[in-house]
């Protein structure tokens, strides 16, 4: 009997339009498996069983009907829980929504029902996102599938560990300096940030508003760019959502994987040329872009030299806009409530409740932003970093008019140990150094596993220019049909 769960996306979506196994054993089979091996995972935060087969259901009573079902009816996804849901719990990874359950779901939670996917759960994450390994999440670490002593990736460590896992074949994260792309690469699956403004940010718990960008994951690309082109597009309710049609993702996949690279020009960025990178990253990579060689790219060298100011950029612009983003979250309209005794001020209860609520990583960053927009330092530290995202977006822009896309290793190191970076926050930033400047610049990056560093995942990046995500499919696609997808470890 075919094992469910360790089909792709596309394969499940054709079982179930076809009749030979219906969306309720499909939703069924995940759920068996989420409960047999979560438990040494820890990808999902909550499952939503009755929501899930009741989605399952529906699905198969509209196949009875004769309905005509979309690309991925009936295929369970996992969600991050970062987007809000109507009724289930939201939590973003921190005990300040500790029980919270949204009134409304977000536009990409709409999209994913309204294109008949099945939503398993929300999954484990760095709270509010800030973070690289899923360490700083209030209810515990996500584990890597390949080694359980290892970390996922951030900060949607939760989404990737549960893809590894076979314990959903899609799943949304959100990027904002990595964070889909960073965990694809550790845990040897895809990841897609697309073009910023290309995915609906409305029912996104912001972190930081002019880098959020919500995106698939999945173990294949052709997959990813499916999910990708059922929840992009734009949404007239997020003020940022670009009004243009989703590039053609899906057939820029299909394209890729027929293996054929012949008059694409790929782009070497000089400034990634393995410093700070790991010797076993390095030589995967190397390898991979031999590989694309031999499917016709043309590989050229190109100097970006504003990316070595990316990482400290973000480091005042990210967290700039959480200083601000996060003062909602107060202890009075919802979520945690800490000292209201009658006795203490409202002033009191707030502080009380970010005490309480808040843990030490969005403790470092609310500071870091507080201090870099306020009086007197503002234009030094804030405007100063804005001036450096226009150079890296000059770079980016320079680049463009000489290649296709451009391609570097995903993140500097394979998946370390748990705990081996908490101590030091610039060596867990560091992991997200070849990821920055896409986010800076707004354009679209992906992750596809290119081979193995000490027997554990490797991601090749692929970067291309706003609005030509279709580009980075097709490139990805192509070295995947080379190089093949990974297959983890039996949990």
């Amino acid at each position: 009997m075919t094992d469910l769960t360790k089909l792709t996306a596309v394969e499940i979506a054709g079982l179930v339009a076809s009749g030979e196994t219906s969306a309720v054993e499909v939703t069924q089979a995940h759920l068996d498996r989420i409960a047999a091996v979560d438990g040494r995972v820890n990808a999902f935060l909550h499952v939503d069983t009755e929501g899930a087969l009741a989605a399952a259901r529906e699905v198969d009573t509209r196949r009875a009907a004769g309905a005509e079902l979309g690309p991925l009816a009936g295929v369970p996804v996992a969600v991050k829980d970062v987007l809000t849901t109507k009724g289930v719990p939201t939590t973003v990874g921190s005990k300040i929504l500790e029980g919270w359950r949204p009134p409304y779901d977000s536009t990409i939670v709409q999209r994913l029902r309204a294109a008949g996917t099945v939503m398993l759960g929300k999954t484990n994450m760095d709270e509010f996102a800030m973070g690289s390994s899923t360490e700083y999440s209030a209810y515990g670490p996500s584990r890597n599938p390949w080694d359980t002593d290892r970390i996922p990736g951030g900060s949607g460590g939760g989404s990737a560990a549960a893809l590894a896992a076979y314990e959903a074949p899609l799943a949304i994260g959100s990027d904002t300096g990595g964070s889909i792309r960073q965990p694809g690469a550790v845990t040897g699956t895809v990841g897609a940030k697309p073009t910023y403004g290309g995915t609906s940010r409305y029912g996104l718990v912001a972190f930081s508003s002019s880098l959020d960008t919500p995106g698939p994951c999945a173990r294949t690309v052709l997959d990813a760019a499916l999910l990708h082109e059922a929840i992009g597009g734009h949404d007239p309710r997020d003020s940022t959502s670009i009004a243009a049609p989703v590039p053609d993702v899906v057939a820029a996949a299909k394209l890729g994987a027929t293996g054929d690279l012949t008059g694409v020009r790929l782009g070497i960025v000089t400034e990634f040329g393995g410093e700070g990178a790991e010797p076993g990253v390095m030589a995967a990579f190397n390898e991979a872009v031999d590989t694309l060689t031999k499917l016709g790219a043309e590989i050229v060298e190109i100097s970006c030299p504003n990316f070595g100011y990316a990482l400290p950029a973000y480091y005042l612009i990210a967290p700039s806009e959480c200083s601000s983003n996060l003062a909602r979250f107060d202890g009075v309209r919802f979520g945690l409530r800490v000292g209201d005794d009658g006795n203490r001020s409202l002033e009191e209860v707030m502080s009380l409740t970010r005490e309480a609520g808040f843990g030490p990583e969005v403790k470092r960053r609310i500071m870091i932003g507080t201090y870099a927009l306020s009086s007197g330092y503002y234009d030094a530290y804030y405007g100063q970093a804005q001036k450096v995202r226009t150079l890296i977006t000059r770079d980016f822009t320079a680049a463009f008019e000489r290649v296709d896309a451009l391609i570097s290793p995903t993140t500097p190191f394979v998946a370390f140990p748990l705990g081996a970076r908490t101590s030091d926050p610039y060596q867990m930033y560091l992991a997200d150094l070849f990821t920055i400047p896409t986010n800076l610049y707004g354009g679209p990056g992906i992750s596809v596993p290119c081979g193995l560093a000490d027997g554990l995942p490797v991601g090749l990046q692929v970067m291309a220019p706003t609005m030509a995500d279709d580009r980075m499919y097709r490139v990805a696609a192509a070295l995947e049909s080379a190089v093949g997808t990974l297959t983890p470890p039996v949990l």
